[in-house]
């Protein structure tokens, strides 16, 4: 018997949030098919791959990224070669050195670390911050009033400190925010609804639903992204309309496979080779699962993902 594709339809959709400005300016989200289910209708927006660097300098131990970015001296210069010659669609500072645990830099001093990086780069910005709620409430808010008119997303806002950036980075600034949960669909849709309750309209914020390395306890990640677009899409539950973005790196090199060395594994290869393979198996998997942009840190893994996505999905379009 012949195959029939059936196409399945939903009268709802992911809800479209812009960041950055001019011709550079992207588009998360907008999709009403299931992820990478292009075949069932076109991707308008197909999903984006960021490139992150931090305010403490990148990783130069790894020969490629030491490559990368030679003759970078300045957190300017890193950025500029970020933003030129890795081929992704947007930017990622994050602020490691403002965490009160380790060089505990300044808001001032951040401050004007983010206004040097968004006044060399075009691309979109995105800011990760430090993971001290109480450093980052009042970091984001400073970050939002100096880089007015940028357009710039701040990662992200928490239960613990969301009043405090939302209001500061999107009705006070008219910046965008990422509500962050810990992979856990009813505490991304308590977040989101908060979040609502503040005045911020749809269009201002994207999900950080939280991630993990391949391997390593990713199927909570990806079932918690599979319930969330199906009660999205086919239960038409507007706070969970949003499009999800995922900061891949910082677990992706974090895990046994991508810090041991070689000398103790040495059956296991290169360990710079081991992290980008990390990365690419989980930004891969995030975006199958429904991630609408990934943020990744060394330029080979964003070269594949970015041709992954465009095989998967623009070519798949052009075609339809």
């Amino acid at each position: 018997m012949p195959f029939k594709h059936v196409l399945q339809k939903f009268n709802a959709a992911i809800k479209e949030v812009v960041i950055g400005t001019g011709d550079a300016a992207l588009t998360l989200g907008g999709e009403n098919v299931l992820p990478l289910y292009s075949f069932d209708g076109p991707i308008r927006n197909p999903p984006r791959v960021g490139i992150e660097f931090s305010d403490l300098g990148p990783n130069r131990e790894l020969p490629g990224i030491a490559a990368f970015y030679a003759g970078a001296e300045t957190l300017a210069d890193v950025a500029k070669r970020a933003a030129e010659k890795s081929g992704a669609s947007f930017v990622s500072l994050s602020l490691d050195g403002a965490d009160p645990n380790g060089k505990n830099k300044s808001i001032e001093e951040c401050v004007a670390l983010c206004k040097e990086v968004a006044d060399a780069v075009t691309l979109p910005l995105v800011i990760q911050g430090c993971k001290n709620v109480e450093k980052d409430g009042k970091l984001f808010e400073k970050i939002a009033e100096a880089l007015q008119g940028k357009n710039v997303l701040l990662m992200s806002a928490r239960e613990e400190n969301y009043k405090a950036v939302a209001v500061a980075a999107v009705m006070a600034y008219g910046q965008k925010i990422s509500a962050e949960s810990s992979v856990d669909i009813n505490l991304a849709k308590q977040l989101n609804v908060l979040i609502s309750q503040l005045g911020v309209t749809a269009g201002n914020t994207v999900m950080n639903l939280g991630s993990a390395a391949a391997g390593y306890g990713f199927e909570y990640v990806a079932s918690t992204m599979d319930r969330v677009k199906s009660a999205a899409l086919a239960q038409n539950d507007a706070m969970l309309q949003l499009p999800v973005i995922t900061p891949v790196g910082a677990e992706a090199w974090s895990v046994k496979e991508a810090v041991v060395s070689e000398e103790d594994f040495p059956e296991w290869g290169p360990v710079e080779q081991r992290g980008i393979d990390m990365e690419i198996a989980t930004a891969a998997a995030d975006i199958a699962a429904g991630s609408n942009a990934v943020i990744l840190r060394h330029p080979v893994s964003v070269s594949a993902i970015t041709k992954l996505i465009s095989e998967l999905i623009q070519g798949a379009n052009h075609g339809a």
